[in-house]
């Protein structure tokens, strides 16, 4: 490639680190985030792990072969959760009274950057945030002592490589590596002002994979796996009540986080119509149960109990389809409906994360400005299943003491934009992949 293009892809890498640094204060809401493409969730990420958009390549990196030149995609999603919570009888603190919404808005940046070597080569990078949980409730509320306002942030950047074998066929390959940084506050008894808090920092590493067939001239399938992280997080327990049996001070903890294999198809049915399609499970029955431990290996405890996070998720399931319409050579509309099975169950569920299956519908939109520029635009509704909260006898995160009971009433509404640049300036215009080529 020329020295023009090599300035490009620097220019291109440093528009992207830029665009993170800037953003890097954003916090996402939910444990795991899957709002990394506007052009994903435009069809509620119906096909997205078969192409369509640079952004792609966070479900596989292979699709990085349908985009010629330096090229690339900077995204944001504005996430407006609503978690409503209402104590019901039968918990120990009803009078404390129940919870407005939980749910904190959140900004989610991601980043992608592509850059062909030649014919059937390609490098790429991209910057995400995978998973986050930001919640906030008062101090004094009926399930005081299973969730306070508490955070959780990763940062995760993959640098990938992609190869064209032939016509049909391409592959690609990347590694992860992740920062994280929680905070995780609970209520101890009855007592306003009486806490725990777990916070700390630390790195994990994984990688991801894939693979795009192209078996007839309007039919492309991609399978892209990203690869488990074993999270390990460093920090201090802190506790605002002198309580015996109690070990404050340094300690650590690791999350199992889940792997994830994406399928997606894209199938065109003429000039302008294309049909979508997306199969996902991600193994979040690997999480099980992180034991927080003292500097010496011992476990830490609160009045002589141990201290651990006993998630013990069951596998989740996405499923999706979607459209897509080419209305002009400037303008492309999508839209698309998803199901989503939650890894959390009633007998493990907790207010700090009610999550439950959900029901999604999404639109979306491509406007091509020209010089190698474009921008999309997508907004999504989530129907979460009525959810029911019972942490008593039987729930793994049931103090011993203290019993709560309670549903909540929860939807999400996501609005996302990128931008999107070829930097290299071609010759002659090359047309993004809108659909299968």
């Amino acid at each position: 490639m020329s020295l023009l293009s090599v300035k490009s892809g620097l220019r291109a890498g440093c528009a992207l680190g830029l665009f993170m640094l800037a953003s890097a204060t954003a916090h996402a809401g939910g444990f795991a985030i899957r709002e990394n493409s506007a052009y994903g969730q435009g069809t509620s990420f119906a096909g997205i792990a078969s192409g369509g958009a640079l952004s792609s390549m966070f479900w596989n990196p292979a699709t990085m072969t349908q985009f010629a030149g330096v090229q690339s995609e900077m995204d944001t999603a504005a996430i407006f959760p609503y978690a409503n919570h209402t104590a019901q009888a039968g918990s120990t603190l009803l009078v404390f009274g129940s919870a407005d919404n939980s749910a904190e808005e959140a900004l989610v940046p991601s980043g992608y950057l592509s850059y062909q070597i030649n014919p059937n080569l390609w490098l790429g990078m991209s910057f995400n945030a995978p998973f986050g949980l930001s919640v906030r409730f008062p101090d004094i509320w009926a399930g005081r002592d299973y969730a306070e306002s508490s955070s959780l942030r990763t940062y995760n950047a993959s640098p990938s490589i992609a190869y064209r074998i032939n016509d049909w066929i391409s592959v690609g390959a990347g590694v992860q590596l992740e920062y994280a940084k929680a905070n995780l506050v609970t209520g101890l008894g009855a007592t306003p002002g009486a806490t725990t808090t777990i916070g700390g920092t630390g790195w994990g590493y994984g990688f991801t994979a894939g693979v795009t067939l192209t078996p007839t001239p309007t039919t492309t399938i991609g399978i892209g796996y990203r690869s488990a992280i074993n999270q390990k997080i460093s920090g201090e327990m802190l506790v605002t009540a002198a309580l015996p049996f109690t070990t404050p001070g340094s300690v650590s903890t690791t999350l199992n986080l889940p792997d994830v294999i994406s399928l997606g198809i894209r199938q065109r049915l003429d000039p302008r119509w294309s049909l979508l399609g997306t199969v996902e499970w991600t193994n979040w029955s690997r999480i099980g149960t992180s034991i927080v431990t003292q500097p010496n290996g011992a476990p830490a405890t609160i009045l002589g109990n141990n201290v651990t996070l006993p998630f013990q998720y069951k596998d989740g399931w996405f499923f999706s389809a979607g459209a897509e319409y080419l209305w002009s050579e400037r303008l492309a509309l999508r839209a698309g409906v998803g199901y989503e099975i939650s890894p959390i169950t009633d007998d493990v569920r907790t207010p700090r994360l009610p999550d439950n299956d959900r029901l999604w519908l999404s639109s979306g939109l491509t406007w091509q400005v020209g010089g190698g520029m474009s921008f999309d635009l997508a907004y999504s509704h989530l129907w979460v299943r009525d959810t029911n909260i019972n942490v008593g006898p039987g729930n793994p995160w049931f103090n011993g003491a203290v019993v709560y009971n309670g549903n909540v009433d929860a939807h999400v509404d996501i609005l996302s934009l990128a931008l999107k640049i070829r930097w290299d300036h071609p010759k002659a215009p090359v047309k993004t992949s809108l659909y299968t080529k």
